[in-house]
C-alpha cells in the first residue's frame, strides 16, 4: 500500500456536486488543527490521542470499572469501617495496594480531562449538525452523571476530605426550595454517620455509573462501528502512565472524618471537587446558575444557524440488488435493509433513515452498480446521492479528460472535507467528492482507460475522516481488503492516494507532482475505451 500525509495551495475545482466542504475554520480550530498535526508526525495518526478521544474515554471507563470493582470486595461498607479499610491499601507488600487506589482516582481526573478535550474538539470541528444533533446531545448529560459519580467517591473514603465534599455538598442542594429540612445537619455535630446514609453514598457512587454507561450506548448507537477501545500501544501507553502516576504520587487518605470538626488544610483533588472551592468563594445560589448556564452552552450548538442540510441518499430499487455493501459500509447506521417490494423471497432492499443519513455518499462508492463501465446512457445505481449522482461524476471526467491538451492527462479524485484548495496544473483534472468514500474504485481504473495517464486519490488523513470511516474504507477497498476493490490487474505504479487534512495543501501539491513525475512522458495518452 502506497500512502502519503500531506497538504495544497488554496484554491479547488467544481466538485461533482453541491460542495459540502466546511466553512473557514477560526484561529482557535486552526491552532488545534496544527497541534493535531503535530501529534500525527509524532506518533502517526493510530497513535494520535486527539484523535481518539471517544475510545480513551472509553478505555478509562473500563479502568475505573475494573480497579473500582476491586476496590468495593476491599471496602468495608459500613460508615466505621471504611476509612480503616481504604487507608490499610497503603500497607499492602509492594505497593499494590497503593497502585490500585491511585490508578483508580488518577483514571477518574483523565477521564475528566479527556471529556472535556472531546467536548472541544467536536465543537472546533463543528461536529453538531444535522445527524449529529442528537449525538451531541445525549453527550451532555454524561458530563453531569460523570462528576456525580467522581464527587460521590470521595465520600466512600470517609476521610476528612470525603468529609468536606460530602458537607459542601449538602449545602449545596440546600439552597435548593425544595428541601424541608436541610441536608447538612447530618453531618454536624456529634452524632456519628448511619449505616443507612453510608449505603446512600455506595449506591451514588456505584448506581449512577450504571446509568453513565447505559447513557454511552444511546450517545453511540447511532454511529456503526463505535471504537470504544483505542489503539493497543496508545492503550498500554495511559495503562503504564497511570500506574506511574500512581506510585510517584500516592493517594493517600487525609485522617478519619469527625463530625464535631470542620476539616482544614486538605489536598484538594481540583479536576474533581472545584465546585466545592468555588461555592466557598461565591455561594451555593451563584454555582447552581453558574452550573445551569454551563449545561445550557453545552446544549446550545445543534440549535445554532447552519447551512441547509444536503438530500440524503436516495435508493433505486430497480438498481438495488439487496447486496448490503451500503449497510455494511454506512457510518452512522442510517441503512436497513428491508424486504424488496418485487416480492421475491430472501430478496432484499436498501432503506435510508432520512434522520441519521450524513450525505456523505460512502454507500454510492460502496453500490457494485457504481461502475462506471456499465453500458448505458445514463448511469443509475442501486442507491446514490441525487445532488452529486455518479453519472455526473463519469460525465465530468470523460468531458474533463477530453478538454485536457495532454501531452500529459492526470486525474485527482479529491476530498471536500480535506486538504482546500485548487490544483491549477494544466495536465490536471481535479474532480472534488463530498467523500472519499463516495469513489467507486472502478473509477480508477475507467480513467485510466479513459485517457489519464495517472490518477491520485485524496482523502482525509487517517483518524481524520469527516465522516469517519471514508478514509478507511477508501483505503481498504483500494488495497483489496474491502469489497467493492480496484482490480488487481490496475497498474500500481498508475495510481497513488494521499491522505491530507486542512492545512495540508502544500503535500496535496507535492503528492500530484510525484505522481506526475512516474507518469510516462512523450506520446499523448489514447483511451483504450469509447467512454460514454
Amino acid at each position: 500500500m502506497r500512502t502519503a500525509a500531506m497538504s495544497l495551495p488554496a484554491s479547488a475545482l467544481a466538485p461533482a456536486g453541491p460542495s459540502t466542504s466546511p466553512p473557514p475554520l477560526p484561529r482557535l480550530a486552526n491552532a488545534y488543527r496544527v497541534l493535531e498535526h503535530g501529534l500525527d508526525a509524532a506518533f502517526g495518526g493510530a497513535g494520535n490521542p486527539l484523535r481518539q478521544l471517544g475510545a480513551l474515554g472509553f478505555l478509562l471507563l473500563w479502568l475505573l470499572v475494573a480497579s473500582g470493582s476491586i476496590l468495593f470486595i476491599v471496602l468495608d461498607t459500613s460508615a466505621a469501617g471504611a476509612y480503616k479499610s481504604v487507608d490499610a491499601l497503603a500497607a499492602v507488600p509492594w505497593m499494590l495496594g497503593t497502585a490500585l487506589r491511585g490508578l483508580h482516582r488518577y483514571a477518574a481526573d483523565a477521564l475528566v480531562l479527556v471529556m472535556g478535550l472531546h467536548i472541544l474538539r467536536e465543537w472546533l470541528l463543528g461536529r453538531y449538525r444535522h445527524w449529529r444533533r442528537m449525538i451531541w446531545w445525549t453527550g451532555v448529560p454524561l458530563v453531569g452523571l460523570a462528576f456525580v459519580s467522581a464527587v460521590g467517591g470521595f465520600w466512600l473514603n470517609w476521610d476528612r476530605l470525603g468529609q468536606y465534599s460530602v458537607l459542601a455538598t449538602a449545602q449545596w442542594l440546600d439552597a435548593l426550595p425544595i428541601l424541608a429540612v436541610p441536608l447538612s445537619r447530618n453531618f454536624l455535630g456529634d452524632a456519628s454517620l448511619s449505616d443507612r446514609l453510608f449505603t446512600l453514598f455506595i449506591f451514588i457512587h456505584i448506581g449512577i455509573p450504571l446509568l453513565l454507561v447505559f447513557g454511552l450506548w444511546f450517545h453511540i448507537q447511532r454511529i456503526s462501528l463505535a471504537k470504544v477501545f483505542p489503539a493497543r500501544p496508545l492503550a498500554w501507553a495511559i495503562l503504564l502512565g497511570l500506574l506511574a502516576l500512581a506510585l510517584v504520587l500516592p493517594v493517600r487518605s487525609q485522617g478519619p472524618a469527625d463530625l464535631t470538626s470542620l476539616p482544614t488544610a486538605l489536598a484538594l483533588d481540583w479536576w474533581l471537587l472545584f465546585i466545592h472551592p468555588l461555592m466557598d468563594a461565591t455561594s451555593a445560589t451563584t454555582v447552581w446558575v453558574l452550573l445551569g448556564l454551563a449545561f445550557v452552552l453545552l446544549a446550545l450548538p445543534p440549535l445554532l444557524p447552519t447551512a441547509a442540510r444536503q438530500p440524503v441518499a436516495k435508493v433505486y430499487p430497480e438498481h438495488c440488488s439487496g447486496c448490503a455493501r451500503c449497510f455494511d459500509d454506512c457510518p452512522y447506521s442510517a441503512i436497513t435493509m428491508v424486504a424488496h417490494p418485487n416480492g421475491k423471497p430472501g430478496m432484499q432492499l436498501a432503506q435510508v433513515s432520512a434522520d441519521l443519513c450524513a450525505s456523505c455518499g460512502i454507500c454510492a462508492g460502496a453500490c457494485p452498480s457504481s461502475t462506471p463501465f456499465r453500458s448505458t446512457e445514463q448511469l443509475v445505481t442501486g442507491i446514490d446521492m441525487p445532488q452529486w449522482p455518479v453519472h455526473t461524476l463519469r460525465r465530468q471526467l470523460v468531458e474533463g479528460l477530453r478538454a485536457l491538451p495532454g501531452p500529459r492527462r492526470l486525474v485527482v479524485f479529491g476530498c471536500d472535507q480535506g486538504a482546500q484548495g485548487r490544483l491549477d496544473a494544466p495536465d490536471a483534472l481535479h474532480l472534488k467528492l463530498v467523500c472519499a468514500g463516495a469513489l467507486p474504485p472502478s473509477f480508477i481504473e475507467y480513467a485510466l482507460r479513459a485517457g489519464a495517464d495517472a490518477v491520485l486519490v485524496n482523502g482525509c488523513r487517517e483518524g481524520g475522516c469527516a465522516f469517519r470511516l471514508g478514509q478507511r474504507w477508501t483505503d481498504q477497498r483500494l488495497t483489496g481488503a474491502r469489497e467493492p476493490y480496484l482490480r488487481p490487474s490496475v497498474a500500481q505504479d498508475r495510481w497513488r492516494v494521499a491522505w491530507t487534512d486542512m492545512g495540508d495543501e502544500a503535500a496535496l501539491a507535492a503528492a500530484l507532482e510525484t505522481l506526475r513525475q512516474q507518469c510516462h512522458s512523450g506520446t499523448p495518452s489514447t483511451p483504450e475505451e469509447s467512454p460514454r
